[in-house]
């Protein structure tokens, strides 16, 4: 299981916690200083069932100074959405949990944490 967390993000240290509290091995990627390459946001993404526009934090400054809200939320535009990702990784929300058993999960609900974790943890 990897966790890529923002140490500075109160839901990923929520997370951190629980993977803890669960006994669950875990690797944490920082993904702010270990971006995620296009492939592997591609990959996440077919994991977790979503498209980039799903996991842009279009509230950020740089989704504003580029005008994200306003792009197209379409398949023809997948890919731009993914490179503004990869170089601009503050864009991906996060915790995002890829569970060993091949699902992935955007765990900012307790809900969706609990689903990765072992059965009755």
């Amino acid at each position: 299981m990897e966790i890529w967390i923002n140490p500075r993000c109160s839901k990923c240290r929520t997370a951190l916690t629980e993977l803890d509290a669960a006994g669950v091995e875990y690797t944490v990627r920082r993904y702010l200083e270990d971006t995620p390459t296009v492939a592997e946001l591609e990959q996440v993404l077919e994991r977790l069932g979503l498209e980039p526009w799903d996991i842009t934090r279009t509230d950020e400054q740089v989704a504003k100074d580029l005008g994200m809200k306003d792009w197209p939320r379409e398949a023809g535009e997948r890919a731009r959405w993914i490179a503004a990702m990869a170089e601009h990784p503050v864009l991906i929300q996060r915790p995002i949990i890829t569970a060993d058993d091949g699902h992935a999960v955007v765990a900012r609900t307790p809900e969706a944490l609990k689903s990765v974790l072992p059965q009755g943890a």
